[in-house]
């Protein structure tokens, strides 16, 4: 092989390598954790991105869930100090709460008590890139919750099996610093139509449904919500109004209160929410 030849061959093989580098992108950027208490997961950078102002409320205003606040707080509080804590599926009826008070307590712990434990929010859309994030989550020294809002499954989609495999399977399983939090209108995550027609169509209907239905397994912990009674709807708004300072009679409030929830056709803490902000705006008053 001549010289001239050589050359030829190492300066292409150099230009291809260069084109390949410029179509992978840049190389992710390190993870600054002392950045945030929050992030949000990036597959396409392959990277967190800080929330330096989380959207949620204080944990004394999430009302009418005392007894799952009780269950979820101790069970974070156990992780965040480094025992054995398991996943948690909150699921139920909508508007109840369910993503707030994931919020609520993790800043609560982590004020109350000075841990510097992390949030990391993954999209529903982002599921099937879970091997990835969790690959970057083993490494970090600090504990992390991994949290999914609005967890759920249609028919055909397949990415429920990454889920299963970071929650519990694999060779490796979860990591030790890692923990799941989901949040879901299903208890089982899967329509219950899907669940139907494999059960009616599968020549051996309980396996097939055993494979849907075991991704719930995967959660040590099923936290139900309910709709709201009337007197925890109010309490809810009594919370609010006093917390924010809203200068408004007993009786005036909840009866503004009781309307605005029958035009809503609903009572819950999104309502009770939705309320407090009208009532500020009307009154002039930042919450």
């Amino acid at each position: 092989m001549t010289t001239e030849l050589l050359t030829s061959i190492l300066t292409e093989i150099r230009r291809l390598a260069d084109a390949a580098e410029r179509l992978a992108g840049p190389s992710p950027l390190p993870i600054d954790w002392e950045s945030a208490d929050c992030f949000v997961w990036n597959p396409d950078g392959q990277t967190l991105d800080p929330v330096n102002r989380p959207n949620r409320v204080d944990l004394s205003l999430i009302r009418g869930v005392d007894h799952v606040k009780t269950i979820l707080f101790e069970n974070t509080e156990r992780f965040a100090t480094g025992y054995p804590a398991n996943n948690v599926l909150l699921w139920g009826a909508r508007g109840m709460g369910k993503s707030s008070l994931v919020k609520a307590i993790h800043a609560a712990i982590n004020q109350s008590r000075g841990e510097h434990m992390k949030l990391v929010e993954v999209h529903r859309e982002d599921i099937q890139s879970l091997p990835a994030l969790m690959d970057i989550l083993k490494k970090s020294a600090f504990r992390v919750i991994l949290f999914c809002d609005d967890l759920s499954f249609d028919h055909d989609d397949t990415s429920y099996k990454s889920l299963k495999a970071a929650l519990d399977g694999g060779v490796e399983g979860r990591p030790e610093n890692v923990l799941f939090y989901a949040t879901s209108n299903r208890r089982h995550l899967l329509p219950r139509n899907m669940i139907e027609n494999e059960q009616s169509t599968a020549i051996n209907p309980s396996e097939a449904v055993e494979e849907k239905v075991s991704l719930s397994d995967r959660f040590g912990l099923w936290l139900g919500f309910h709709k709201c009674s009337q007197d925890d709807y109010l309490a809810m708004i009594d919370g609010y109004a006093t917390h924010f300072k809203l200068s408004v009679e007993p009786e005036t409030l909840h009866a503004e209160a009781l309307e605005w929830a029958t035009t809503r056709g609903s009572r819950s803490g999104r309502v009770a929410w939705q309320f407090i902000q009208d009532l500020a705006g009307r009154l002039h008053t930042k919450i």
